[in-house]
This record gives structure tokens, C-alpha cells and sequence, in this order.
């Protein structure tokens, strides 16, 4: 995962060196195939560095960066809503077309392996926030719309969760496979999901 752009108070600064770095390595690989070696060794410093910055070691190191990521995460998903007062169909794209031009969370990892890594304390903080922060504002927007009576009965959690883990998903579709924009292929899920895709009992 790409961290965020650092600025020149970042590069300045040893503590967000380190959170930018670590995010890098923990996003795309997990808290345990990262060691404080992976982290300490391309920026120069010591063990005794990074505990002096991070007494808690990795999974201190971890728990902050997951946090940030979140955060960046649900602040920009927010937005994306939020730019788009129109229908629901709008919205989801505005958000899918967020999701899918930042890096993959992905949540299948951290919930099988990373979350179990960590202290239950850790662990339950980092899943409030994801439910909070991500999965519970894409479910408002289900909810309203149902109250609206623009889509019929379903559950809103479950659309969410499904829409989420779709749109993660494309990041991962082989570039050969890719005959459209991850953007379109987005779309088309959203319409699925809103429409169906008409299925025909008999059919092939």
C-alpha cells in the first residue's frame, strides 16, 4: 500500500518516517511476515531507535498505522458521498470510484490473520473502527434509501459489507482479465447490486 504523500515536516520527522514506512510493509504484507528489521534497516536506524519512538514494538507500530489508514479511509469514503446529493446509484459510484483509486485495505487478511495477532484490546479497536468509519456509512445509505422507498427491503449491513468487499476486490483482478476500467467494472457491480442481473429459472 502507498502511504500518504509525506510532507517536508514528515521527512523531518523520524516518528511519521517510520508510521509511513512501517504502513507500507504492513499493508501489503501483514503484521507477520514484517519484522522490526524490515522497518528499521531502509531508514537507517536501530531497534533501540524505533522503541524509543515506539515502546511498544510492532504491534504499537501496527495498531497506529492501521489507525491512520482507517481514518484516511473513512474520511475520504465520506467525502465521496457527501459530492454527490443526488441518488443512491451516484453515491455508491462516487464512493467506488474512491475506493478503487487508493490502495486495497484488505480487510479478508487483517480479519483472518492480522486481528488475530494482536492483543484482543488492539484488535477490537482497529474492527470498531472499520465498522464505524467504513462499513456503518455505506450501510446509512442503504438504510435511507429504504426508508425512502427507493430500493425495497434487504439488509443494509450486508449490502454494505458485499459492495465493500466487491469494489476491494478489482484491485486484485489480473491486468489480462481487465477488459474495461476498474471504474467501470465498479459500476457495473453497483448495477447489479441495485437491479440484479435477471435471472431466468430454466435458463442455461
Amino acid at each position: 500500500m502507498t502511504p500518504r504523500k509525506p510532507s517536508l515536516k514528515d521527512e523531518l520527522d523520524p516518528r511519521s518516517r517510520i508510521l509511513d514506512h512501517a504502513e507500507s510493509l504492513f499493508s501489503t504484507k501483514g503484521i507477520d511476515a514484517v519484522t522490526l528489521k524490515d522497518i528499521a534497516l531502509p531508514l537507517g536506524m536501530t531497534h533501540a531507535a524505533l522503541y524509543y519512538h515506539f515502546p511498544g514494538g510492532k504491534e504499537e507500530l501496527f495498531v497506529l498505522v492501521m489507525e491512520r489508514n482507517i481514518r484516511r479511509h473513512g474520511s475520504g469514503l465520506d467525502a465521496a458521498l457527501r459530492s454527490q446529493p443526488g441518488s443512491l446509484r451516484g453515491r455508491l459510484r462516487a464512493a467506488a470510484a474512491w475506493l478503487v483509486n487508493q490502495p486495497p485495505m484488505d480487510l479478508i487478511r487483517m480479519a483472518e490473520n492480522d486481528l488475530k495477532a494482536l492483543d484482543p484490546a488492539s484488535a477490537r479497536k482497529l474492527s470498531v473502527l472499520i465498522y464505524e468509519l467504513i462499513l456503518q456509512r455505506l450501510t446509512r445509505e442503504f438504510s435511507e434509501a429504504i426508508e425512502a422507498g427507493t430500493i425495497g427491503p434487504c439488509d443494509p449491513g450486508l449490502m454494505a459489507g458485499g459492495l465493500f468487499g466487491m469494489v476491494e476486490s478489482l484491485h486484485s483482478v489480473p491486468v489480462a482479465m481487465v477488459r474495461k476500467t476498474r471504474i467501470e467494472m465498479a459500476n457495473e457491480l453497483i448495477d447489479v447490486i441495485l437491479k440484479g442481473i435477471d435471472y431466468r429459472e430454466g435458463g442455461q
